[in-house]
C-alpha cells in the first residue's frame, strides 16, 4: 500500500517532540539514531496513546509502525480501530487491527496476556525492534495510591517502569511518557477526535474516584508520586535478585517435594515461598495467603495451601503434596 504524506495538521509542537526525543533517546540510546530500527506503538484510539502515536511519529519519521487491539468486548471497538486506522493512513504510518479472544476467567488479567501476544507476535512479523506504550504519570501515581489504600506491598505498590520487555519475551517494551502528565498529552491532541471510555467518568471504580480526588488536591505533586512508583519499582527488582540468591543458597530439593532453610528478612521469605508452591505446580498464590503461611511456619504449626502441604523441621521448611485419599467404597 502506498502511504500519504503526513498531515501537518497533525504534527505536535517542536518542543513537545523535543521533549520526547529526548526521552525516547534515554530509554532507547541503541534504537533512536539507528535507521533501521522501526518502533512499534500500541493505540487503542484514547487521547494518551494517540498523543504517543503523534509524537513518535514527528519524532521518528518513516521509522513508527501502530497497532490496535480488538479485544470485542465492547460494540464500539471495531468501529474504534477504525478509526486509529484512517488516523494513521492521515500520518503515513502503516496500522494493523490485531483481534483476540479471550477465555473465561479474571477478563482484565486475561486481555492483558492477549493483548502484550498478539502485539508480541506482530512486532516479530513486522520485524520490528521495540514497542511503545502510554502510561503516564497520572497512571503512576493513581496505582499507587489505589494500592497504598488495600494496603499492598512493594510489589503491589511498584508502579511501571520505563523501559522493560513484552512478557515472556526479550522485545524490549518502553514507555517514553512516563514522565508526561494526562494534560500534557491532551494539549498534543487538542482538536483530534479520540476514544473517551465512559468507564473513566463512572464513579463505582477505584481509579476514577482516585483521579477526581487527585484532580482536587492541588497541594499534592503527582510528578513526585509518580516517581516514587518508579523507585518502588526498583526495590521490587531488587527483591527480587535477594529473592534468586535466596532460592539458590537456601532451597533444596527433597524426595517428596521441596526444602527450604529461610536466611532472609521477612519481604525475601515470602517471595521464596511463592516461588516453592508455583515450583511444586500450584497456582501463583495470593500475596495474603504467602503471610498467612509464613506466620504459621515461624510459630511451628504446619499449614496447607492448595494442594500443598508444608511442615517445619529442623531449621526448615519441607514443602511436599498432600496425599490423595482413596474414594471410599460403598457397600452394595
Amino acid at each position: 500500500m502506498d502511504w500519504a504524506a503526513p498531515d501537518p495538521e497533525l504534527t505536535p509542537a517542536p518542543e513537545a517532540v523535543e521533549r520526547f526525543r529526548a526521552g525516547l533517546s534515554a530509554l532507547w540510546p541503541e534504537g533512536v539514531d539507528a535507521p533501521e530500527a522501526r518502533l512499534a506503538v500500541a493505540v487503542s484510539g484514547g487521547p494518551d496513546s494517540t498523543a504517543l502515536l503523534l509524537l513518535a511519529q514527528a519524532a521518528l519519521p518513516g521509522r513508527v509502525e501502530a497497532a490496535t487491539v480488538d479485544h470485542g468486548l465492547r460494540p464500539e471497538s471495531g468501529q474504534e480501530a477504525d478509526d486509529v486506522a484512517a488516523l494513521c493512513l492521515r500520518l503515513g504510518v502503516p496500522h494493523e487491527t490485531l483481534k483476540v479472544s479471550l477465555a473465561p476467567g479474571n477478563v482484565q488479567a486475561e486481555a492483558r496476556a492477549a493483548r502484550y501476544a498478539a502485539l508480541a507476535e506482530w512486532i516479530e512479523r513486522r520485524g520490528l525492534a521495540a514497542l511503545s506504550t502510554a502510561h503516564h504519570a497520572d497512571d503512576q501515581a493513581e496505582t499507587l495510591l489505589m494500592r497504598l489504600n488495600r494496603a499492598s506491598g512493594v510489589a503491589g505498590l511498584a508502579g511501571a517502569r520505563s523501559r522493560g520487555h513484552v512478557p515472556l519475551t526479550a522485545i524490549p517494551l518502553l514507555r517514553p511518557v512516563l514522565d508526561w502528565r494526562r494534560s500534557a498529552l491532551a494539549e498534543v491532541v487538542a482538536g483530534i477526535g479520540t476514544v473517551q471510555d465512559p468507564s473513566n467518568a463512572n464513579d463505582r471504580f477505584d481509579r476514577v474516584r482516585i483521579r477526581k480526588a487527585l484532580a482536587g488536591a492541588d497541594w499534592l505533586d503527582v510528578a513526585a508520586i509518580a516517581r516514587s512508583a518508579e523507585h518502588l519499582a526498583e526495590a521490587d527488582a531488587a527483591l527480587d535478585w535477594m529473592a534468586a540468591l535466596e532460592w539458590r543458597s537456601c532451597v533444596s530439593k527433597e524426595p517428596m517435594g521441596l526444602r527450604y532453610r529461610p536466611q532472609a528478612p521477612r519481604a525475601v521469605a515470602l517471595r521464596v515461598l511463592a516461588r516453592c508452591i508455583t515450583e511444586l505446580g500450584g497456582e501463583e498464590p495470593r500475596g495474603s495467603a504467602v503471610a498467612r503461611l509464613l506466620e504459621s511456619l515461624r510459630e511451628g504449626r504446619p499449614a496447607s495451601i492448595g494442594d500443598l502441604v508444608v511442615r517445619p523441621n529442623a531449621g526448615g521448611w519441607s514443602f511436599a503434596r498432600a496425599p490423595v485419599r482413596a474414594a471410599r467404597k460403598t457397600r452394595p
